[in-house]
């Protein structure tokens, strides 16, 4: 075949791809605009209504034309969210910090996922649904649960497990975020202990800067970076899980391993090493976070269109209770820790 015949072809293959895909791709970027519009003008966070749009949405991801566009919401603009997230990244973060509180957030994130493996067998359920769990709940909510999950070994509930821990963490988050500022001030918790008990328990971002910044702006700029040495932590744990569960055999695998190194974690810590040197411009870095935030919420609104709301319902109780005491867990290890530091 002819140099122009190859050519041609390659066009009218990516020509097809586009108009399988633009459909879905076109509704579910939709309802995450209607999820941003119905966060800013009431409040209630964006990846819960993201959530809760999608899967009532659930009949478009089931057969149409919309199908393949929704897997690929799903699964790609998700993974490149997660990538983006290493934007925000930089080592001027770990040393602003300080060594011994750096030191209590990892103690802290290694301490919850094993919490969550033991707590899990004890109440029955699988070791998937604990690595999804207390890693979401231990690192950022629901990035880190949807990272988590591009890498586990899947099974028929891998699905409903991500939109129950996603749920769960995004209601939790806005639960801490209104009664933590009320906690920290009966404790007598200054406003850099308040920062970082609310930058080391709280699961998602946005409500880390709500509760910080209700009580002060100190409280709420230590908060934050708190926060993002916590999202710091996500690409070592991925690693550390796909490393771990990669020679488990999934029943929908084909047979193939996953690579060593998922791509979007080798994304993921190439821009927080460009971010690192200083060569990232303040508006390129203030574009890509907000190019993370918008394919997170799309990727979310996929992820729940593809969700059957009765599956989700038979999670059981016994899970609500797994990520409940995953919560509590990480808050009572934090408090100690501030309070072995001299913090508080």
């Amino acid at each position: 075949m002819s140099t122009p015949s190859k050519s041609r072809t390659s066009v009218q293959g990516l020509t097809d791809a586009a108009a399988s895909l633009w459909p879905g791709v076109a509704v579910t970027c939709a309802v995450a605009l209607a999820a941003q519009f119905l966060s800013e003008h009431y409040g209630a966070p964006a990846m819960l209504m993201a959530l809760l749009l999608g899967i009532a949405f659930h009949f478009l991801a089931e057969e149409g034309r919309c199908v393949a566009g929704i897997a690929f919401c799903a699964r790609q603009v998700l993974r490149l969210g997660v990538a983006l997230l290493g934007i925000r990244i930089s080592v001027d973060l770990l040393i602003g910090l300080g060594l011994s509180t750096i030191l209590l957030l990892v103690c802290a994130i290694a301490a919850t996922i094993l919490f969550g493996l033991a707590a899990a067998r004890l109440l029955g359920r699988g070791w998937r649904l604990a690595l999804l769990t207390s890693g979401a709940v231990a690192i950022c909510g629901a990035s880190a649960a949807m990272a988590i999950a591009a890498v586990l070994p899947k099974n028929q509930f891998s699905e409903r497990n991500l939109i129950f821990t996603v749920l769960s963490v995004t209601v939790l988050s806005t639960i801490a975020m209104i009664f933590y500022p009320m906690l920290a001030e009966g404790m007598g918790l200054d406003a850099r202990a308040a920062g970082i008990f609310f930058g080391g328990t709280i699961h998602d971002v946005a409500q880390v800067v709500g509760a910080g910044f209700s009580v002060s702006p100190e409280a709420g700029e230590t908060a934050t970076l708190v926060k993002l040495i916590r999202v710091t932590m996500l690409a070592p744990v991925v690693i550390v899980f796909s490393l771990a569960t990669r020679n488990v055999a999934s029943p929908e695998a084909s047979g193939k391993r996953p690579p060593l190194l998922p791509g979007f974690v080798i994304a993921f810590l190439v821009l927080a090493a460009l971010n690192s040197t200083g060569m990232v411009p303040a508006a390129v870095a203030t574009a890509a976070s907000e190019a993370s935030r918008w394919a997170l919420l799309i990727g979310i609104v996929a992820v729940g269109m593809k969700a059957s709301l009765r599956r989700l319902l038979d999670v059981g109780g016994d899970a609500v209770i797994l990520i409940v005491a995953e919560t509590l867990f990480i808050g009572l290890f934090i408090l100690a820790g501030i309070h072995y530091l001299g913090h508080a």
